[in-house]
């Protein structure tokens, strides 16, 4: 279940929160895997007007689902692909001199000046025009000259570590860097950017995580309402006695005698094998541990602690709930909850709740 109005809320009280900073959404990798069809239409509704995106199929998509907005394309600009994104009308965020020039280039070719971010790398070292790139666009303002640029960015690397020093080393960094180019409008925070507080959120803000539900201040309790539920139905229970095992590997033993309940989820619906032994679900109230190896389609539950007529065949089961689970089951995988969101697989259908409207 994807809740439309938790995300609509939440995009909300993070544009608030930004003290008059311009919001965007990111709707990168099918909206973190929540279906982009849904979400980028909801975000519009709820006032968001300017949406990023990683690559072009993801913006020609957004701009059928979105028509007016804005759009922009952090993957930046392909040598030939220029025609295209003219045609489709979408601002490539340009990560190298390289692409300043050949957009520009093709701007004056088409002798109208064409949109563009410009994106300036202050500690990432991944995407971004270095330090020494930056001065030497600064000797060369001509290349601005048939563009018209939205903003400067940055991202930061630490956002989520509220005292790591790289933050400030970054703000401190981004404004020395973009005082070499035009005065031009800048976007630095992300979504644990926009809880850095009032220096770090420029003209906009780029929130993704935040707005799917996830937490944006690690350590501390999670902000955001809730966006998604994950559930499966039980297909299978039976009785085990002490000293059968459960799953590949015998991988689980049980002590005890053990009520059993099988799941349709696995590894193939990005249910990862490393939640094996240490991922839970819930049935009602009660949260149940994950049994035995995560198969390719296949997850055991120990339900021994749900009274039997409350478990059973059809019995809906939950296995992301709440507003801290997703956060905390990606913990005990070894990972992140981004990957949990962008893993979820095709095989679920995904149910969309507006309000009382499902």
């Amino acid at each position: 279940m994807i809740d439309l109005g938790a995300l609509a809320a939440n995009w909300q009280m993070l544009r608030d929160r930004s003290q008059g900073a311009t919001c965007a959404g990111m709707v990168k990798a099918n909206a973190y895997g929540l279906g982009v069809r849904r979400v980028a239409p909801a975000l519009w509704k709820a006032g968001c007007r300017n949406f990023f995106t990683a690559n072009m199929d993801g913006a020609v998509m957004l701009r059928a689902l979105v028509p007016k907005a804005r759009v922009h394309v952090l993957n930046g600009l392909f040598e030939g692909g220029e025609d295209d994104m003219a045609a489709n009308g979408v601002i490539p965020v340009l990560n190298d001199l390289g692409q300043i020039e050949r957009w520009s280039s093709f701007a004056r070719k088409k002798e109208r000046r064409l949109p563009a971010a410009i994106h300036i790398d202050t500690g990432m070292n991944r995407l971004g025009l270095p330090p020494y790139e930056v001065e030497e666009l600064a000797g060369k303002p001509e290349l601005l000259d048939s563009l018209d640029v939205a903003h400067v960015m940055s991202h930061l690397a630490c956002a989520d570590e509220a005292g790591h020093p790289l933050n400030r080393e970054q703000l401190d960094r981004f404004n020395r860097l973009r005082a070499m180019l035009p005065d031009l409008p800048a976007s630095l925070a992300n979504s644990s950017g926009i809880f850095l507080g009032h220096d770090y959120h420029f003209d906009m803000v780029r929130p993704g995580y935040a707005v799917y539900g996830g937490n944006p201040t690690p350590g501390a309790a999670n902000p955001m309402a809730p966006v998604v539920t994950l559930r499966a139905r039980i297909i299978q229970v039976r009785n085990v006695a002490p000293g059968e095992t459960v799953g590949y590997g015998g991988h689980f033993t049980a002590q005890k005698a053990t009520r059993v309940a099988t799941i349709p989820v696995g590894y193939a619906d990005g249910y990862l094998r490393s939640l094996s032994g240490c991922g839970s679900a819930r049935i009602g109230n009660i949260e149940i541990p994950v049994i035995g190896r995560v198969s390719m389609d296949l997850v055991t539950l120990d339900i021994s602690a749900v009274p039997d007529d409350k478990a059973g065949v059809g019995t809906w089961v939950e296995l992301i709930w709440g507003s801290k689970m997703l956060d905390e089951l990606a913990a005990r995988a070894g990972t992140i909850g981004y990957e949990l969101l962008t893993a979820l697989g095709g095989r679920y259908p995904r149910v969309y709740r507006s309000g009382e409207s499902v």
